[in-house]
């Protein structure tokens, strides 16, 4: 499979928090779905830690604790899943999602979802379907898988808090860029905008939000407060 040409990515801040372990759930799970698929972001992240034990060696030693060194193997073995997941020619390896919705041909799930499961495509709107993301450990995690038929686009809206997408198939165009298949997009509350699927295949994402979505009519907002988004 050839690596997907990639024109979006996480911003440094992000890729920073990332490696030093800070992230939140959801959010971390989805910039790892990136790194699956992105060499480049793996690399920044490798130099991003590399720079980050630099600056430790040279400060003072500090009382540790107890299970210290067993979170660190912990992140360790969860960054070498992500990289096993590339071969010699950078293309994601295939692996089963538990219990996964169906995808079209030539979509793979991402590895990073290996240890979740999800539920079953369910109807949203005409051309629309989502599937709720159960990451285990973090039940408070709002992350959820996306299918929009082409031409068929969410509502308008803006964010009251913080909405990470990281394309798996298909492209969308949501008035600031065109995203396809690895791009990786982050919208706050300072972004408006409005993902129109593009015409010839559907899109399919993987979304966490960390706060919610704020749709501009009454009926979408609604409606995005019981499937949570």
């Amino acid at each position: 499979m050839r690596p997907p040409d990639i024109h979006h990515h996480p911003a440094d801040e992000l890729l920073l928090s990332l490696a030093a372990g800070t992230l939140p759930t959801g959010i971390r799970l989805v910039t790892e779905i990136h790194l699956e698929l992105c060499a480049a972001c793996r690399e920044r992240v490798a130099m991003l830690r590399a720079v980050g034990g630099a600056l430790i060696e040279e400060e003072a030693a500090a009382p540790m604790r107890d299970d210290a060194l067993a979170q660190a193997f912990a992140r360790i073995d969860a960054m070498d899943a992500i990289e096993a997941v590339a071969g010699a020619d950078g293309a994601a390896i295939p692996r089963k999602v538990p219990a996964p919705p169906p995808l079209p041909t030539g979509a793979v799930w991402p590895r990073a979802l290996a240890d979740c499961s999800a539920t079953r495509w369910r109807w949203i709107g005409p051309g629309m379907r989502w599937s709720k993301v159960s990451v285990p450990g973090a039940p408070q995690a709002n992350v959820f898988l996306l299918r929009i038929g082409p031409g068929k686009y969410l509502p308008p809206h803006t964010h009251r808090g913080t909405e990470l997408t990281q394309v798996i198939y298909g492209r969308f165009h949501d008035g600031r860029a065109l995203f396809g298949p690895g791009d990786f997009d982050l919208a706050d509350g300072e972004v408006h905008h409005q993902p129109v699927v593009q015409e010839g295949s559907e899109c399919i994402c993987v979304a966490a939000v960390d706060g919610r979505l704020h749709f501009d009519g009454f009926i979408a907002r609604w409606f995005g407060s019981l499937v949570g988004m």
